[in-house]
């Protein structure tokens, strides 16, 4: 009997151990939001704030590890259809449906925010961290939060305020935006996994320093140290990841600045960390420069048609997409298209890449490649420097039909040869999908692309290359913004400012903040 009870006993031991390991074993739950856009407030357009499914990441996919680490709660991405300002109207309808599948998808253990930085709505200071304070007013101060973001977005009080660990890329081109997203989540599941939470120090920088990509490429110098150094501070012991915020120059609020971020468990070691980047950000300022030389279009027309070197890539600086520009002024279109030296089609070739025009898409699909259209491209909002543009000439492709309206990504273009420029039509983007449509871009004399630093695309094949010194939203002359809410002084703007005190300052966490 005595016996019995023993086994039994023992059966009741084993089945508690195994209840405790399987809770040990248990899941996080994790939710995912976020916004990624990049918008000019500088320009006339409106667009709505799109919330779109998320697209999980190929690290997270149901069979990696990381994937089935967690169970991962997906909400809504925030993405825009155009440029210019959001609307609050489409602002405050994306908050509150994404509200709603948050709190739907509740309790979490930590929650990931997939943020760009740079998003501008009317009538809001601060859409990313107002955004990320009302979820964290839903989930609680206890879920442990990331927050990875782009180098060119703002770092703000209310954005580190919510964040337990933050996170940027440190590469422009962002060649590293896979690496450094994962980064955040690596680090996320690391404090999860380990017990240890919200690491004990954040330290937050403001460096009075607001200069575009173009001027800050990691390319080139002073970025290139500047963001080298990041790794050696990240490396100190008890620092968990460091990051320096360029921030965005066409926004207008006092969030926009450079920001440095570092954050861990010594304090000691994060102020040092954080003082030693942001000082070091402040003493290369004077030596921000264009990556490549950057003069007036017409200079950089003459320079390409002179050069013996193809492809002589050209950056339309002043409206590029990918910076918050509207893809859609047709300023410099309209200049190119006047150059005799492209008027006959034995001249130069010039693939210009690309501009908006659905109409003359449409007309193209029904003349077929081979047919003769004309109709006018670009500018149907954005029309500041230049009207709408009438374009004649020759499809040379033009891509099939798509009917999935619901599509985000589709690709809907057509290629138009007028004397020997080519004009990609139907999007602003300046990477073009342009599979299967016979152009190849490396036997082309010139390209020119709506773009600031020139993306790997096209950086890799580049015989030589300029930046023009173009029109739009995204003006690289900065002293011509009308900035009326940046705080000031900031360089360059204010080049005699005197020198900043940089101050460290240490953010509580969301828990200390609210006393619980």
């Amino acid at each position: 009997m005595k016996k019995t009870f023993l086994l039994i006993g023992l059966f009741v031991m084993a089945i508690s151990f195994a209840g405790e390991a399987f809770a040990q074993k248990k899941k996080p739950r994790i939710g995912i939001a976020g916004i990624q856009i990049e918008n000019s407030v500088f320009m006339p357009n409106r667009q709505p704030l799109v919330g779109m499914p998320v697209r999980m990441p190929d690290y997270l996919s149901p069979d990696s590890v990381m994937g089935q680490a967690a169970t991962w709660l997906p909400a809504l991405m925030g993405r825009g259809g155009g440029r210019g300002p959001v609307t609050k109207e489409s602002y405050d309808a994306f908050v509150e449906k994404s509200l709603e599948i948050i709190k739907a998808n509740m309790p979490y253990d930590a929650f990931w925010f997939y943020n760009h930085g740079a998003c501008s709505v009317e009538g809001v200071a601060d859409p990313e961290g107002e955004f990320m304070e009302k979820v964290r007013s839903l989930i609680g101060n206890d879920v442990l939060v990331t927050t990875t973001m782009d180098l060119h977005g703002n770092a703000s009080w209310l954005v580190a305020l919510n964040s337990d660990l933050i996170t940027t890329y440190r590469k422009a081109p962002h060649d590293d935006s896979r690496e450094s997203h994962r980064r955040g989540v690596v680090n996320l599941l690391e404090r999860l996994e380990s017990g240890k939470g919200r690491p004990a120090y954040k330290a937050w920088v403001a460096v009075p320093v607001l200069v575009s990509g173009e001027w800050s490429s990691t390319r080139a110098e002073p970025a290139k140290s500047l963001y080298a150094m990041i790794p050696e501070v990240e490396a100190m012991p008890g620092v968990i990841d460091a990051g320096i915020w360029i921030g965005y120059v066409w926004g207008d609020n006092r969030r926009n600045q450079g920001v440095v971020m570092v954050y861990g468990d010594d304090k000691e070691q994060v102020e040092s960390g954080a003082k030693k980047l942001a000082q070091k950000f402040w003493d290369v300022r004077k030596q921000f420069s264009l990556e490549a030389p950057g003069y007036e279009l017409d200079k950089c027309l003459d320079l390409a048609i002179a050069s013996k070197k193809k492809p002589f890539l050209i950056s339309d600086m002043g409206d590029n997409p990918g910076g918050g520009g509207s893809g859609e002024v047709t300023w410099t279109l309209a200049r190119v298209l006047k150059r005799p030296e492209f008027q006959s089609p034995n001249g130069k070739s010039l693939l210009y890449c690309s501009i908006p025009g659905d109409e003359l898409v449409k007309s193209a699909r029904k003349v077929g490649v081979g047919g003769q259209v004309e109709g006018y491209v670009g500018a149907m909002t954005d029309n500041s420097y230049e009207g709408p543009v009438k374009l004649s000439g020759t499809v040379v492709y033009v891509s099939p039909e798509q009917n999935d309206d619901k599509s985000f990504y589709k690709r809907n273009i057509a290629i138009v040869k007028t004397g020997s420029i080519y004009v990609v039509v139907g999007t602003s983007s300046p990477t073009p999908d342009l599979e299967g449509s016979g152009i190849d871009p490396k036997q082309m004399d010139i390209i020119m692309v709506k773009q600031g630093y020139l993306v790997n695309r096209w950086y890799s094949i580049k015989a030589d290359w300029v930046m023009a010194l173009t029109r739009g939203g995204v003006d690289q002359d900065f002293s011509k913004l009308p900035y009326k809410n940046i705080v000031r002084p900031m360089y360059p703007l204010d080049p005699d400012m005197p020198d900043p005190e940089l101050n460290v300052i240490f953010i509580p966490s969301a828990h200390h903040l609210y006393g619980r």
